[in-house]
């Protein structure tokens, strides 16, 4: 598919292939030219076992349990929820490959352009050139973030199997291709949709320093704000005026998102998560062809953390009766209660558990939407910016930030909208302990205890299901700290902040050594 300014024109010549001297490609192929580059993109995030699974599933938000169509496969949702996940077990390996196909597809191209056997304009090798390697730069954070020590691979040609670098040599490089891309790339916002121009770059730059403590053990809260506030300053984004356009099927008119990975049911497959989430009735509610799944849902504990007045609740999760769009006859009512993960005879009935919603699902949806995953929006820059603020003890000026995002979630309750710097130093809603199976809560760790939790708090409420939510936590001590639903810390918790470098790599390469704990 290649990637356009509207999502819509999906018909453009794609240059997938090492081009021959009988093509004489302009400025205006360049697009085309890259679009197989960002492709992988797709599978990445939202694939099966992706990006999304490793930051939810393993996390405090979402949970797939046995439920009586299924969902044991093996034990994989139940070792994410309670991080007892081995080498041997390690099933999601999609993001790992994905990620690799970006660096493969970046490096053959940049070899094409090098060698003259892409012959573009000299005008435009330059912003090509940055363009690929800030393209790459993003897919080694993804690596970075989830596997830490990985073989850094620049050459297409090198055939030799490369050697693992440290994590703080990771964080190195892609702070170092991003910063040296930057001056090349371009400013322009809607032609380049769904691609990287500098203020994607920044995006990026300022998401890796704020969590550049638990990459290298050293913060930058300094660095993601001079980041965030030249992208405010540029007033090339702003808030959306409703929080559900920026996730609908038409979200690429939003002026919030600021980079996204392109989805289309037709022409670019891979935005499942209404079939991974819905109950096979709610076809009769959606009027959709294909019957989904009934997988995931969201932690109850959760869900009890929102204001019943904060909007993000509805935009969020489908919850309640749930009626055929037909007859209007109720088909399936959605409740808040989920006995368990499974795995100890407990399965979890067809309509236990509120249902990912936030990716609006339309009228007649087949089993692909069309709506794109926003990796990168306007809160999130304000966010980046508000606990950057906060961890310098600016909390006053953090508040005015977060007040701004909540505006848009309290509109009919404007009263409720305004946070205080000393609110964002308490501890955090979220009712954390281990749930049993008739829904009580053994909260002996509570959530009072985390340092600037009620920030942490605002972040799950504004950003949850947008994959996410693992990198937060671990970055507040929670994911190594706190118990929730089934969930209990890992005997060797720091261990499994990083997943382990998948047992085929490194068969296929010795040079390569599994993380610690492993």
């Amino acid at each position: 598919m290649a990637i356009t300014p509207s999502c819509t024109d999906l018909h453009e010549q794609v240059y997938s292939e090492v081009l021959g001297n009988t093509v004489n490609p302009t400025e205006r192929d360049l697009p085309f030219i890259l679009a197989p580059t960002y492709a992988s993109f797709r599978s990445l995030m939202f694939g099966w076992q992706g990006y999304f699974d490793l930051q939810e599933e393993s996390a405090d938000h979402i949970i797939t349990p046995v439920r009586p169509n299924g969902w044991d496969d093996a034990g994989t949702y139940r070792r994410m929820h309670q991080h007892t996940w081995n080498t041997e077990q390690w099933q999601p390996y999609n993001a790992w490959n994905q990620a690799y196909a970006t660096v493969t597809k970046v490096n053959m191209v940049i070899m094409q352009i090098e060698d003259g056997s892409l012959a573009l304009p000299e005008t435009i090798v330059p912003s090509a050139l940055a363009e690929l390697k800030a393209t790459r730069a993003m897919a080694y954070y993804l690596l970075l973030d989830n596997h830490g020590n990985v073989p850094i691979v620049t050459d297409y040609r090198d055939a030799s199997l490369p050697q693992p670098k440290t994590r703080q040599e990771v964080y190195d490089f892609v702070i170092k291709e991003l910063t040296d891309a930057i001056p090349n790339l371009s400013t322009d916002v809607r032609s380049m949709y769904g691609r990287i121009n500098v203020w994607v770059a920044k995006s990026l730059l300022a998401k890796i320093y704020l969590n550049a403590q638990v990459y290298t053990g050293t913060p930058q809260w300094e660095k993601v704000i001079t980041e965030t506030a030249e992208i405010i300053a540029s007033n090339e984004y702003r808030l959306d005026d409703t929080y559900s356009a920026v996730f609908s099927a038409t979200n690429q008119n939003s002026p919030e998102i600021i980079f996204a990975v392109p989805y289309d049911e037709v022409f670019g497959h891979g935005n499942q998560i209404h079939m991974k989430t819905l109950d096979p009735l709610s076809r009769l509610v959606y009027g959709m062809a294909a019957g989904p799944w009934g997988g995931n849902c969201a932690v109850p504990q959760f869900i009890n953390s929102y204001d019943t007045d904060d909007t993000r609740l509805y935009d969020t999760w489908i919850q309640g009766e749930q009626l055929d769009a037909s007859t209007g006859l109720p088909v399936i009512t959605y409740v808040n209660r989920v006995p368990g993960i499974g795995g100890d005879g407990v399965i979890a009935p067809a309509n236990a558990g509120y249902r990912i919603g936030k990716y609006k699902v339309k009228q007649g949806a087949t089993n692909n939407l069309d709506n794109d995953y926003p990796m990168f929006r306007y809160a999130d820059i304000l966010m980046m910016q508000a606990e950057a603020l906060l961890r310098l003890g600016r909390s006053d000026e953090a508040a005015v930030l977060v007040s701004q995002v909540r505006a848009r979630a309290f509109a009919d309750h404007p009263e409720k909208a305004t946070v205080t710097g000393a609110q964002l130093l308490q501890g955090s809603n979220y009712n954390y302990g281990v749930q049993a199976v008739d829904g009580t809560v053994n909260a002996t760790n509570g959530g009072a205890d985390i340092q600037y939790g009620r920030f942490l708090d605002e972040l799950g409420w504004e950003f949850s299901a947008e994959a996410r939510r693992r990198q937060d936590i671990i970055r507040f001590g929670v994911f190594q700290t706190k118990s929730w639903f089934n969930h209990r810390p890992h005997a060797n918790a720091q261990s499994r902040t990083l997943f382990p470098i998948p047992n085929a790599e490194i068969t296929k390469n010795p040079n390569l050594k599994q993380n610690p704990g492993y």
